[in-house]
């Protein structure tokens, strides 16, 4: 299967280029507004946007990403919502890939096979589950996966070797690997041994190996697109959501910080 997501990172293979991933809270601080922020995410250049599904409960996040979650949800953020504002963002024409990452629970209530199909629709690529392991469609029939979108899959530090490679061989889109243990948040400094780690993904696959959690400033970004096909920055741009969502220039702030961190990847 082939999409948006692939056809970027063929694209960038191209050009000798790094992706850069944004990742925002759908829905905070309202849907509207969050619509403004994924397109001011375009416009400095990402390559690939994940929309976090708000879940009331979101275990591998930080405190900035939960509080993302919660102001979602207090205005109103729904699964079924976070797909209006997809369907809205490509009647704009636009071609971004967009992943949704998100945790089962909302995806079990909507429906495993119906939010595949409806998300497809709309015009979402992939998905990431956070607490899905791959192996669960082999035990539970319905939650089968089909091939409408992209699953993406996680890798951690701390993934021995034969799970790296079996992870692998299921991937689709781009595989996400978690540079540091624990929830994410941004951090003053970068893991010592990303470079090892993604080399040793990239011997069982030659799907694309994207690094983040706790990636925040350019040089933290350009040291990391040096080893990897994408970095995610994610919390740092949460955060400027929060500090500005209550102003009308927003879209501006958000633009104006993740610029600089789309140029320092494209820089190497």
């Amino acid at each position: 299967m082939s999409n948006r997501i692939d056809q970027v990172f063929s694209q960038l293979r191209s050009e000798n280029k790094t992706a850069f991933v944004a990742y925002v809270a759908a829905g905070d601080p309202d849907m509207p507004r969050s619509l403004e922020v994924v397109r001011a995410l375009e416009r400095a250049g990402a390559d690939i946007i994940e929309l976090g599904v708000a879940f009331s409960d979101p275990l591998a996040d930080g405190p900035v990403n939960q509080m993302a979650a919660q102001r979602a949800l207090d205005a109103g953020a729904t699964l079924a919502g976070t797909l209006d504002l997809v369907r809205e963002l490509r009647k704009t024409g636009s071609e971004t890939p967009i992943v949704f990452f998100t945790y089962l629970n909302p995806v079990y209530v909507y429906g495993f096979s119906r939010f595949h199909q409806d998300a497809a629709a709309a015009g979402v690529d992939g998905v990431l589950f956070l607490d899905l392991p791959p192996e669960e469609s082999q035990w539970n029939e319905e939650l089968k996966e089909t091939d409408e979108l992209c699953h993406i899959r996680l890798i951690a530090p701390t993934s021995p070797d034969e799970r790296i490679e079996a992870i692998a061989k299921t991937s689709e889109g781009f595989i996400y690997y978690v540079c540091r243990e624990g929830v994410t948040g941004a951090q003053t400094d970068l893991a010592d041994d990303i470079d090892e780690q993604v080399a040793n993904i990239q011997k069982h696959t030659e799907i694309p190996v994207v690094v983040g959690f706790g990636i925040s400033t350019p040089d933290q970004a350009q040291s990391v697109a040096q080893s990897s096909d994408g970095v995610v920055v994610g919390s740092a741009i949460v955060r400027c959501v929060e500090q500005y969502g209550e102003q009308a220039d927003l879209a501006e702030q958000v633009e104006a910080l993740v610029k600089p961190l789309v140029d320092a990847v494209k820089s190497v």
